[in-house]
Formats: C-alpha cells, sequence, structure tokens
C-alpha cells in the first residue's frame, strides 16, 4: 500500500466513524422516515452502505486470490440485500454497518501491493484497477452520509474530499449534494458534534473484534 492509499484508508476511517456517530443516534421511527434518496428510507441508506462494504471486500478478496469474484451475486440480490437490511431494528442494522465496515478495513489493510492493480468490475461496469475501490468506498460514504438528512451535508466534508478531483459519474453525484437542502438532526437538542481532524477515534467499530471476517 502507498502513501496515497494509506491516506485513502484514513479518510475512510474517518468518514466511517462520523456516519456511526451520527446514524446510532437516530431514533427507531426516524430510520424508517423517507432519506433524501427518492425512495429509500434512512434504514435503507445505511443497509445500502453495509452492502457495499461487503461487495467492495468481495472484489478485493477477488483480487487478492487472483479469483474473478463478483462484487455482487446480481442486481437482484444487491436489491434484495438492502430490502433484508433496511428491516432490521435499529441496533442490528448499526452492527451490521459497523461489522461490514470493519471487515472491509481488514482486508484493505493487508491486501498485498500487487493486488490494487487487478482490474475488477462493479456489475455491469468497465473493468478498473483494485486501487478505485477505495475512492469508490470514500465518496458512499461521504455522500450517502448527507443523503441521511441528519444535519451532515457538504459544509461538512473535509476539505480533501471537497478538492479531490473525482471522476464521473462520482464528481456529479458530488456535486448533486450541493443542491440539498440543510437537514436538522432528527434528534431534538442532540446535535451532531462534528468529527475534529487529529481526534483520536472513539473506537465505536474499530477494534470491534471482526477483524478475522476475511
Amino acid at each position: 500500500m502507498d502513501a496515497a492509499q494509506r491516506e485513502l484508508n484514513d479518510q475512510i476511517d474517518q468518514a466511517t466513524q462520523r456516519l456511526l456517530d451520527a446514524a446510532r443516534i437516530i431514533p427507531e421511527a426516524d430510520l424508517r422516515a423517507p432519506s433524501l434518496l427518492p425512495g429509500w428510507t434512512r434504514a435503507h441508506v445505511l443497509a445500502h452502505l453495509a452492502r457495499n462494504a461487503d461487495a467492495i471486500r468481495n472484489l478485493l478478496i477477488g483480487a487478492r486470490s487472483g479469483q474473478d469474484r463478483p462484487a455482487y451475486a446480481s442486481a437482484d440480490a444487491r436489491d434484495a440485500g438492502i430490502e433484508q437490511g433496511a428491516a432490521m431494528s435499529a441496533r442490528d442494522l448499526m452492527a451490521d454497518l459497523a461489522d461490514s465496515s470493519m471487515a472491509l478495513r481488514t482486508i484493505a489493510r493487508q491486501l498485498p501491493d500487487q493486488a490494487w492493480q487487478v482490474q475488477v468490475r462493479v456489475l455491469d461496469s468497465a473493468p478498473f484497477p483494485a486501487a478505485g475501490l477505495l475512492t469508490r468506498r470514500l465518496v458512499e460514504v461521504e455522500l450517502h452520509h448527507c443523503d441521511l438528512a441528519v444535519g451532515y451535508g457538504p459544509a461538512d466534508w473535509p476539505a480533501a474530499f471537497a478538492a479531490m478531483d473525482l471522476p464521473e459519474p462520482m464528481r456529479s453525484q458530488r456535486q448533486d449534494r450541493l443542491r440539498h437542502p440543510a437537514a436538522r438532526s432528527p434528534v431534538p437538542g442532540r446535535p451532531i458534534a462534528p468529527w475534529k481532524p487529529g481526534r483520536r477515534l472513539p473506537g465505536t467499530w474499530l477494534g470491534t473484534g471482526n477483524e478475522s471476517k476475511a
């Protein structure tokens, strides 16, 4: 893993911590309320992020072994996994997201250097080097955190992410979030404290005991 990949991994850690800190205080009823994505509740957004972590982990395991391992069994299986996750209780959904994020983190941190150049694809995408999955995961976490409508928006993005040179369609997807209305926390009187650069991650998901899940 080179310096740029280590930096991306650190940014993913920090973005995931911010997301989980915000999501874990959303009341159960508000998880079932609409997100900023048409047709999806907040629970759907979080379930999507959990299954996306699983999908990227699948691709990295395939890159490590040299096998052509798919991100998802099929598009229908992807959708079914999101629906199943969205129906979980708040506690189970938070654990699912934390565990899937940790499992992805573990495989990414252990991947041999040569594996990052292996070509992968997500569903019907064109092939691209596995190293591109790190940027994709960071974009997924940052943008969908905004979609939760819990008080986190583009103004809260770290400068490094806001200025990152993204390929399409991720560049346009990030631009779309700039048009989202400002959203308040669904927990009255409990604003979500912004993550501060340099602050030690409090361990709400790091070190959960799932690091062997590869």
